[in-house]
């Protein structure tokens, strides 16, 4: 088991689901292999427009061959455990580049930043995470910044002893659905879906929660293109299936509705929900059709 980065762009040609699959040809796959059973970071290269950086994590539970293409393989994802950064961390930062085991004994960045898929040192799986994940609200242990190749002797079990622990904190659901908010409200800049409304308490806090369209109890993952903002009534009428979404966004109202003209007056004038901006953060029709299918009472 080790640790790894691979590569994925928003625009990608490959067959890739970041919380469910990521797909590689065989120069890959030995480097993949060594990455079953353990922890892998997404990073989307900066020459893409608005890139994210580094921004989720997840863990490779196998691979198989790609049934659809012979010479291409699928790293598939273990359920469950993919999760968006909150803070996407960019490959160059404030204080220089946050994967130090890709830089050359002149301190310059070698050849391996170019490859789609490589191994990570545990001090720099452990850095990036807790740039992703916030590491001063999370608590987690301070990673030593001048170990930076990740396998000196003396260093690697305490490296991975903090791996460990950081790892215990991804699996946390307090931590998931903490991290979850975070990523779909800064996706739909506070602002509920169905209303429109963007309102903010006196302390500050949006007054809108983070729905999952498919729920965790479901198997639907901590992604954002399986959330929703939504304000509290909006919140509980998609949890109990009175309203939905097309693919297109269309806000659905049920049959069931006891008032659908104040349900009516109640949605956002374009009666359609309000998305991301982002075109890869709007909601999956997979997710909206699960909800349709499972939750929307017609």
């Amino acid at each position: 088991m080790g640790f790894g980065v691979f590569i994925h762009r928003s625009d990608s040609i490959y067959n890739d689901r970041p919380a469910e699959q990521y797909q590689f040809p065989r120069p890959y796959l030995r480097r993949v292999e060594a990455c079953v059973g353990g922890w892998i970071i997404y990073y989307e290269p900066s020459k893409i427009k608005d890139t994210r950086g580094y921004y989720a994590v997840a863990k490779v539970q196998q691979i198989i061959q790609d049934p659809a293409a012979s010479d291409m393989y699928l790293a598939l994802i273990e359920a469950g455990t993919y999760l968006d950064f909150a803070n996407p961390v960019p490959f160059n930062g404030p204080e220089g580049y946050v994967e130090q085991g890709l830089l050359n004994d002149q301190r310059r960045l070698s050849g391996h930043a170019q490859s789609a898929v490589r191994p990570i040192s545990p001090a720099d799986f452990n850095r990036i995470v807790d740039l992703g994940l916030g590491a001063n609200e999370l608590l987690l242990p301070r990673v030593d910044e001048d170990s930076t190749s990740g396998f000196q002797d003396g260093q690697a079990p305490f490296e991975f002893e903090q791996s460990r622990y950081r790892i215990s904190y991804i699996g946390s659901r307090i931590v998931r659905d903490r991290i979850f908010r975070r990523v779909v409200l800064r996706a739909y800049d506070e602002r509920c879906a169905i209303t429109g409304l963007k309102l903010i308490n006196g302390g500050g806090r949006a007054e809108v929660a983070a729905a999952h369209i498919r729920p965790v109890e479901a198997n639907g993952p901590d992604i954002v293109n399986n959330g929703l903002a939504l304000s509290g009534t909006a919140h509980w009428m998609f949890d109990r299936g009175l309203i939905s979404l097309s693919d297109d966004l269309e806000i659905l109202i049920s049959r069931q509705v006891n008032d659908p003209d104040s349900v009516q007056g109640f949605i956002n004038k374009s009666r359609h929900a309000i998305p991301p901006r982002r075109q890869l953060e709007r909601p999956h029709p997979h997710f909206l059709q699960w909800h349709r299918e499972h939750c929307f009472k017609q």
